[in-house]
Parts: structure tokens; C-alpha cells; sequence
């Protein structure tokens, strides 16, 4: 939810109101009639038209043959545009990719964007559960992932606890860690172990584990890798994990260094 308070006063309506349109439309998969998305966004059904006719003619919408309306493909190219800046040089995916083949678990990175902790790459393991929500872009449940601990821990309390004031500690699981004190805790444990883990704190009968891949003093610049594997494999290898994300961790910390187009 929009915080009103944080209203630029320079905001530019119809862009906003164009938002709030695409943001109803991307949430309807079936598609939505104009005066559906009118009555969504609180709009007239003639402004609502006029915007929907405007970002159909760029491609962000899709009119179909029984009047509604689905996202267009031009959120598709945004999406990859996205994911590729996010990723960094192509050597970084190509390093993760060669985590998970290697490992066989999923891996992912993150990074904060702005100040919230978000996925920025990500590549599947054949022995992982698929985590269909841990893609780019995902930015949610910081508290109860392991990439999100890992990153909140280079945060001096203060900071974590505006973080976690601003963002809330929703309940994934009963197992997930819902008060300050709780995490705090388990994050100390994690520094001390030297790999933060989850276990069924985000998803039931999974288990995560991540470390730094490098602690930038710019909070942007941050980056941690985590990887994603069954509960019960995680209670009997957790140290062969964390020596392959270490492997792993190096890796990533070399492609994010190393020139783009090398000399010949």
C-alpha cells in the first residue's frame, strides 16, 4: 500500500492512474473489462478507457476478441530487462548456473535494491523444490529466508529494526521467526555458524542457507548467494552446504569483478 504521506507533490496523475490500471490488469490473469478495471481503480469508466487505449496502443495491455484486457507483451520485455540488470555481467549467471548444476540445489542472489532486499538472479537445481516466488524482482519475507538474513545481518541493529518495522514479519509458516528478539537471536547464531539458515521458515519442508558474497560498505553493493534444498538434507550435510556456497560465493565474487570482454 501506497503511503500517502510520501505523495511527491509534482505526482503526475495520469501516469499514477496508468499504474494502478496495469497493476489491476497484471493481477486478473482471465483478463478485465474497462468498467471492471474502472470500478478496481476507483476510476470513471472514460478515463479508464482512454488509459487502457494508451497503453495498448505501447503494448502493455492485450485487448482480446470478448473485450477484456491482459497484460501485454512489452511487460515481458521490461521483466528481462530487468533480470539483466539485476544479474550484472552474463559471467555472473554463467557462475550460478554452474553452482546449481554442480550442486544440484537451486541457487539465487540478492541484493538490496533501493532498501528492501530483493532476489536478483537465480538459477534451478534439479534436487531443489521449485520456490516459484524466488525469482527477480521477489521482494518479500526477507525475515524468514536465508538471502534475506544474510543481508539484514550487515545492518547494525538500528537499521534492522526500522527494516523490519517498515516491512512487517509476516507469518510464512509456524516456524517463521515473527519477533525482533526472535531474529536477532538467530542471527547470531548464523554469524557464529558462519551461514544463515531457514528451516521451513518460508516455505514448509524446505530449507535455505546463505552467505555474503561480498559486505560493501554501499548497501546497494552488497551481495549474498543462498541456495534452496529439501528440510531433511539440510539436517544431515548443512556443512557440506556451506562449503559449497562458499565454492560458489568465490565464483560469483570473481564474475562480478572480472572485464566483460576480455583481451585476446
Amino acid at each position: 500500500m501506497r503511503d500517502p504521506l510520501a505523495e511527491p507533490s509534482d505526482l503526475i496523475r495520469s501516469v499514477s492512474r496508468a499504474l494502478r490500471v496495469l497493476e489491476a490488469v497484471g493481477r486478473a490473469p482471465r483478463g478485465l473489462t474497462v468498467k471492471q478495471i474502472a470500478r478496481r481503480c476507483e476510476l470513471t469508466v472514460a478515463t479508464t478507457y482512454h488509459l487502457v487505449r494508451t497503453l495498448a496502443y505501447e503494448g502493455y495491455v492485450i485487448r482480446r476478441e470478448d473485450g477484456t484486457y491482459i497484460v501485454g507483451l512489452e511487460i515481458a520485455d521490461r521483466y528481462r530487462e530487468l533480470v539483466t540488470a539485476f544479474r550484472g555481467p552474463p559471467a555472473v549467471g554463467e557462475a550460478l548456473r554452474r553452482a546449481a548444476v554442480e550442486s544440484g540445489y537451486s541457487h539465487y542472489l540478492g541484493r538490496f535494491v533501493g532498501t528492501q532486499v530483493a532476489v536478483t538472479a537465480s538459477a534451478d537445481g534439479l534436487r531443489s523444490p521449485y520456490l516459484e516466488d524466488m525469482v527477480p524482482g521477489f521482494d518479500e519475507g526477507a525475515h524468514a529466508t536465508a538471502l534475506g538474513k544474510a543481508l539484514l545481518a550487515t545492518l547494525t541493529p538500528d537499521q534492522r529494526f526500522r527494516y523490519l518495522k517498515e516491512f512487517g514479519m509476516r507469518p510464512f509458516t509456524s516456524a517463521t521467526i515473527t519477533t525482533i528478539e526472535g531474529f536477532e537471536a538467530d542471527l547470531a547464531v548464523g554469524d557464529r555458524r558462519g551461514m544463515h539458515l531457514e528451516i521451513g521458515q518460508y516455505r514448509q519442508g524446505i530449507a535455505c542457507a546463505a552467505v555474503m558474497v561480498n559486505a560493501d560498505k554501499d548497501l546497494e553493493r552488497r551481495v549474498a548467494i543462498a541456495c534452496a534444498l529439501p528440510a531433511a538434507e539440510m539436517m544431515t550435510s548443512a556443512r557440506v552446504v556451506r562449503a559449497k556456497l562458499l565454492t560458489a560465493a568465490r565464483a560469483v565474487a570473481e564474475a562480478m569483478t572480472a572485464p566483460e570482454h576480455p583481451a585476446s
